[in-house]
């Protein structure tokens, strides 16, 4: 029935107050059962029932008079009443009247009784015994005492009908007469167990009803001997694991599980149970604590080679070439990968995404990653492949991107059929008490925002938590949602094995100096009930610590094998180490023009808005023509040669479907029939629909960057884009950049080719859409500026020696290729685009359809092929030798245009202009062969952005390193013009903007000789 899922807080506080008045109508001599009922109230005064109200759902009635009226109007005519109050009456008026064994039981009684009942199921986690160290003071609510409805002790014994309902759990077992001790009894063992179960305020009934089933069942959960010696088994070697390290390695940080032993033989029977249900694949993004104990006790990795992490030993193998060892990361953040046999005989694969000390920040990424398997496995209905997040209490409770990513579940393009989170409660984060850390009653209330289920399960009780393991997978393989499971359990020692904690928390950690380990507590029910000895106990000891041993012996000569960190579709790919030769990335025109009519083409029947056809039409015709193409077609270009070849691409964002300028128009919407058509969802016959995906994302920065990363990062066969609505909401996702984007191959060694487009350019708009902040990801960059690279096109390994490129491009066809290239080559490298907003409809910015092929003669093809170009060279058409220039300005992205408009304009012939497209790594070939063109030119370096921001202070020192090689000066002849010094990235008056962005180009362009540095 409805009112079990849903119970609206008027209506609630209605009834209590009723029943409250009503149950101290109880004769003064009959004891209450609890001492916890409610004093007595004034009652409220009954007021009458208007007829218009007969139809109220049986959730709103608030008297006794209210009731009466119902049931007289539901006996003159069962339909005048609404179907939930037709249901209770014929329940309870027409069956309690013929059932044996009831005398005396009223209306108000038997709704009582299921008040009661409900009560249990929403609020019955608050009486379960969660606490493992008995500490947690909390008040029981007062509807789940009987006396809070008038019952008494003298009402334990009797029977009390409850009706025959169509629903799970408790009310389905076919036994409508029951007393109200065995009611008493299933809701305590059901309900206030080692177990609290949140669910009802999930809407779904079909869903509340199968965790009812679940939850209320007759049986408790009971494992057979056999199941009971694997969990031990497990429980042991998670447990000695810890005490191992903490022998060894006394003064050592290794964020140890101990006091959350208990997630270990959690997590190995969740695994278990979640290969049985069809799950072939598993990713997980966890903390720093307890990570050690699952790589080595979950993961497999090798103890040995966990143990030599402890010493500080390299990673180099020695059997490979090229093993690009970076620079590290300490072992409690690195990542791996395993085949996993499982109880059941099957094998399942394990991924443990690596993750830096930012907590909850690898959560999208491993969402995304899961996304990213589901789509090369064909996983359509999203079970074969699983994601696993394990959280802190304090971070799961306080970070925002847990939100961010949760909010992404059940997002077409994002969901990956829900995700089993598991939080390692050890009820204080860092020193920081609950009180302190979070404003809800639990650190899992977010998930109560998208109906997730929440188990709170006692850290201490085993097997209760393999049951909720295990519910977890269940759920999961049922609904395909989130479900929540938070293990509330201690931390033994402080934040890390040197902290003291019983500075901030000394009552605390007096009762855990004294608690039993999980381990003790599990052994001896096992040896109380007499289903092992304490010989068997002894024998799995000594073969654990035995193991330890060798493998610590093992350890201190050992070297990886082989590279385990990368999947079977980055075979073959290079690391930095390895020269990757340089491909061209020009199309056959014969494929341009085919994929170019496919993507300029609309359905017959499909009626666009007027100005959307009109676009179109001119984008058939720059396909016809060959003439004017425009920046949004160069893309569509890119996205469909990339396809044709039989890459998979993705763009997500805020607003890029249409495009945050109104540029792109990857999804067209019917203006008749509200449909929509996806040009590049119709490149070949047959096209897969995901195979090109372009996405609206929710309004997240951070959740969604992690998420495109993690995807990026399954197969190297994919062109994956993010965009921001406007490049300096980039900032929202620092934490990608900074942790994961720019070092994540250096720490981790993991490869990606992760497009952001960031919208930048200085036009007016104000201090927050002008800048994406060029500087930030410029200074990031790890090319020395006091060293030239081997620039030789055969052994140039410059890209791959980077940690990422930046591109500021001024051309269609240049971003075609820019694109392109990020496929055809034999590595994988994250490109930041300082996208344009202004040059996407500029006249001047278009490109012919010759510049984006692969046949010789056209402009676009010079020796090397037909490529993306790191430096244009001045449009003029110079010489290799030009000694009458006088200036040589380098510029980068849209003021080239302003540039050339002043020199035309002033007829400054003498001037030559060229535009670094590649600002990193810095094309120093380039730059010198400029050099070399214009010997006794000026060098200017111009930007819009003011003099601390931009380029300039990336720029400077190399090309300073640049001009020295050749003999042309030194910093002080590296002239600036822009925009001077300023906090803000612009002013808010355009007036300002204008006369400052004339001032600049002015400047670059004047005859006068520019004084250093401005």
């Amino acid at each position: 029935m409805a009112w079990l899922r849903a119970f609206p807080d008027v209506a609630r506080h209605a009834v209590r107050r009723y029943l409250a008045q009503a149950s101290h109508h109880v004769p003064r001599s009959s004891r209450m059962i609890h001492s916890t009922a409610l004093r007595p109230k004034a009652a409220p005064v009954p007021r009458p029932v208007p007829l218009s109200r007969l139809t109220d759902s049986f959730l709103d009635g608030t008297s006794s008079v209210y009731l009466e009226e119902l049931q007289r109007a539901w006996e003159a005519d069962p339909d005048s009443v609404d179907e939930s109050w037709d249901n209770f009456f014929r329940n309870f008026v027409g069956q309690a009247a013929t059932s044996p064994g009831i005398s005396g039981q009223t209306i108000q009684e038997s709704m009582r009784l299921l008040l009661l009942v409900r009560a249990y199921q929403v609020n019955g986690h608050m009486k379960a015994k969660l606490d493992p160290l008995g500490l947690e003071e909390r008040e029981v609510p007062a509807d789940l005492d009987p006396a809070f409805y008038g019952f008494t002790e003298a009402d334990l014994d009797r029977e009390f009908f409850i009706g025959v309902w169509s629903m799970a759990g408790f009310l389905s077992d076919n036994r409508p007469v029951q007393t109200l001790r065995s009611i008493l009894n299933r809701l305590e063992q059901a309900y206030c167990g080692s177990v609290g179960y949140e669910y009802m305020h999930i809407a779904n009934r079909e869903q509340c009803n199968w965790l009812r089933d679940k939850i209320e069942t007759i049986t408790p959960m009971m494992y057979n001997r056999e199941r009971q010696e694997v969990i031990l088994d497990r429980l042991i070697w998670s447990t000695q694991f810890e005490n191992f390290l903490a022998t060894k390695w006394v003064t050592a940080k290794r964020f140890g599980l101990e006091g959350g032993e208990t997630l270990i033989p959690g997590m190995k029977e969740m695994f278990d149970r979640a290969a049985d249900l069809g799950v072939e694949s598993i990713v997980v993004g966890m903390p720093h604590r307890g990570r050690l104990n699952v790589l080595g006790n979950v993961f497999r990795k090798p103890l040995r080679q966990i143990f030599s992490e402890f010493s500080g030993s390299g990673t180099k193998a020695v059997d490979e070439v090229g093993l690009y060892t970076g620079t590290g990361d300490v072992k409690y953040h690195l990542g791996t990968s395993y085949d996993r046999p499982t109880r059941g005989g099957k094998r399942i694969h394990l991924s443990l995404v690596a993750n830096p000390s930012h907590l909850e920040a690898v959560n999208p990424v491993v969402i995304g990653k899961t996304r990213g398997k589901q789509y090369y496995a064909n996983d359509l209905d999203r079970t074969k492949n699983l994601a696993v997040l394990i959280h802190g209490d304090g971070s799961f409770a306080g970070q925002g991107v847990v939100y961010e990513t949760f909010h992404l579940s059940a997002l077409p393009n994002y969901t990956t059929g829900g995700t089993i989170h598991i939080v390692v409660n050890n009820q204080v984060a860092f020193t920081t008490d609950p009180k302190a850390g979070r404003s809800s009653q639990y650190c899992t209330d977010v998930a109560k925002a998208l109906d997730a289920p929440i188990f709170h399960v006692n850290g201490d009780d085993m097997e209760a938590v393999v049951h909720v393991f295990e519910l977890a997978a269940e759920w999961r393989q049922t609904f395909h949602k989130d479900v929540v499971v938070d293990i509330v359990c201690y931390r033994r020692f402080g934040h890390n094995e040197m902290d003291e904690p019983s500075f901030t928390q000394p009552k605390m950690y007096q009762v855990i100096r004294n608690h039993p380990s999980a381990l003790q507590l599990y052994q001896n029910k096992l040896l109380e009930s007499g289903h092992v000895t304490r010989e068997y106990i002894g024998k799995i000891q000594n073969k654990v610590s035995s193991i330890l041993n060798e493998e610590f012996n093992s350890s201190k000569d050992y070297v990886p094998k082989r590279r385990d960190w990368l999947s079977a579709y980055w075979a073959g790919f290079k690391s930095p180490e390895q020269i990757s030769r340089i491909r061209n990335t020009g199309v056959k025109p014969e494929i341009l023009k085919r994929v170019g009519e496919a993507i300029t083409t609309l359905p017959e029947d499909f009626k666009p808005h007027k100005v959307l056809k009109r676009v179109f039409d001119d984008r058939a015709k720059m396909i016809q023509t060959g003439e004017g193409v425009d920046w949004a077609l160069a893309e569509a270009l890119a996205f469909a040669t990339l396809l044709v070849e039989g890459n998979h691409v993705r763009l997500s964002g805020q607003d890029v479907e249409r495009g945050t300028f109104s540029h792109r128009h990857a999804v067209i919407h019917d203006q008749q029939t509200g449909g929509v058509y996806c040009p590049l969802d119709h490149i070949m016959m047959n096209q897969n629909e995901e195979m090109f995906t372009v996405s609206n994302s929710s309004l997240s920065e951070f959740g969604v960057l992690g998420f495109e990363l993690g995807y990026s990062m399954e197969n190297p066969n994919s062109l994956v884009l993010w965009e921001g609505q406007f490049g300096d909401f980039a900032n929202g996702a620092q934490v990608i950049f900074d942790q994961f984007l720019s070092s994540g191959e250096s720490k981790w060694l993991r490869q990606t080719g992760l497009v952001m487009l960031l919208p930048h350019g200085y036009d007016g708009q104000g201090p927050e859409h002008s800048s994406a902040r060029l500087e930030r990801y410029l200074q990031m960059s790890d090319d020395n500026p006091y060293m030239i690279p081997e620039m030789d096109p055969t052994l140039r390994k410059q890209i791959q020696e980077c940690n990422w490129q930046v591109v500021n491009v001024t051309t269609p066809a240049n971003y075609f290729h820019v694109l392109r290239r990020q496929i055809h080559r034999e590595f994988r490298k994250p490109l930041i685009v300082m996208a344009p907003k202004n040059l996407l409809r500029h006249p001047k910015c278009k490109s012919n359809l010759s510049e984006f092929d692969d046949a010789q003669g056209h402009p676009g093809f010079d020796k090397q092929g037909t490529r993306f170009k790191r430096l244009i060279k001045d449009r003029n058409d110079h010489s290799n030798l030009e000694e009458g220039i006088r200036r040589l300005v380098l510029c980068s992205g849209k003021v080239y245009y302003d540039l050339e408009e002043e020199r035309k304009a002033t007829d400054a012939k003498d001037v030559a202009i060229c535009r670094v497209e590649q600002l990193c790594p810095f094309p120093y070939d380039l730059i010198q062969r400029e050099l070399k063109r214009y010997p006794n030119a000026e060098i200017v370096w111009c930007q819009e952005e003011p003099m601390n921001m931009g380029a300039y202070n990336y720029i400077s020192p190399r090309l300073c390193t640049a001009m020295k090689a050749l003999g042309r000066g030194t910093m002080e002849d590296i002239k600036y013009a822009g925009r001077p010094p300023s906090a803000s990235t612009a002013t808010g008056f355009l007036s300002v903007h204008q006369q400052e962005q004339k001032e600049l180009v002015q400047k670059a362009i004047q005859r006068e000789p520019i004084k250093f540095p401005c």
